[in-house]
């Protein structure tokens, strides 16, 4: 079984023949190479051409942060699995105005659902879903968006009603404004990243998007996806680690003009980050045990039957 492996301090990935090392300052330690399914590297992390030659071959993609925490780019090695069909068709959808419309908005609805959904796991009484009626009467792309953030500011609002350490008071982002603002940053980035690596598992190409607008600089499509998974991925982990007490002051660097997560704090992140994409629940259709990270491969291949005519999308909408 393929595992993501985060390197957390400072190093330098090497290559000897067929085996990828690991050097820091404690040594030197060989990488299982094929039981790895993505790397993050959340230190200053050098590389050599051999082991971005090696690590290209295998398919594994590497996902870069700075040393503040903060997503900076990926490696995406070159694509095997392509379709020259799918990508005209994700092409088309794009340029099509009522297809890409329709994606758009059923983006939006699961994450507003999702998002409604985690509120009342924690008995708020507060409802998004009155949301989906403008949604559903949005005629572009920019209402689709300003229904999305109307959503996404009520659901902020019951931060602090669900939060018995650290105040959330609003988001704020460069630089976070407080240990919450910090946490929710630094595991999007992650979450981005995640979505990122399932996209390059299939033939989706990773730059064309429908809610997002594509970019030269980003890989736009991981935006659209990761809009579904972040309320019971990313919130239900800060949700988590705040209410059981798990992260206190030494977690959080406060030597800037905002706050930012600390290495004990990304270390704690990182591991609950890890620990929730392998959790597993009983799929309904698929009546089996998936994973959270396997829940991403399948959303993509949702939207690709979509794309290909097969069948109509439908976002993941969490039931647990």
């Amino acid at each position: 079984m393929k595992n993501n492996y985060y390197i957390l301090s400072d190093g330098k990935l090497r290559r000897d023949e067929n085996t990828i090392y690991f050097v820091n300052e404690d040594g030197k330690r060989a990488l299982p190479i094929q039981r790895i399914y993505s790397i993050y590297a959340l230190g200053s992390l050098s590389i050599t051409s051999k082991a971005i030659s090696l690590l290209a071959k295998e398919g594994i993609c590497i996902h870069f942060f700075n040393r503040y925490g903060f997503y900076i780019g990926s490696f995406y090695p070159r694509e095997s699995l392509i379709s020259g069909e799918l990508l005209v068709r994700q092409v088309e959808h794009y340029l099509d105005f009522e297809k890409r419309l329709k994606l758009a908005k059923l983006f939006v609805e699961g994450s507003v659902m999702n998002m409604n959904r985690i509120l009342s796991s924690y008995s708020s009484d507060r409802s998004l879903l009155k949301n989906l009626e403008s949604l559903s009467s949005a005629k572009n792309i920019e209402e689709v968006m300003g229904v999305e953030a109307r959503a996404r500011n009520e659901y902020f609002s019951e931060f602090d009603n669900i939060l018995k350490n650290f105040k959330f008071e609003k988001r704020s982002r460069q630089p976070p404004e407080n240990e919450i603002n910090s946490m929710m940053s630094f595991g999007y980035s992650l979450l981005y990243s995640a979505v990122l690596s399932e996209i390059y598992h299939t033939q989706l190409h990773p730059g064309i998007s429908y809610l997002h607008e594509p970019s030269e600089r980003r890989f736009s499509l991981a935006l659209d996806l990761s809009e579904i998974f972040k309320p019971f991925i990313v919130d239900r982990i800060i949700f988590y680690l705040v209410n059981k007490g798990m992260m206190n002051e030494k977690d959080f660097d406060r030597d800037f003009k905002g706050v930012l997560l600390s290495d004990s704090g990304k270390k704690k992140f990182v591991e609950e980050f890890n620990s929730r994409l392998k959790t597993t629940i009983k799929h309904r259709q698929l009546k089996r045990k998936v994973s959270y990270q396997r829940l991403i491969r399948l959303e993509c291949y949702k939207l690709i039957k979509h794309l290909l005519g097969n069948k109509e999308y439908k976002p993941l909408v969490i039931w647990w």
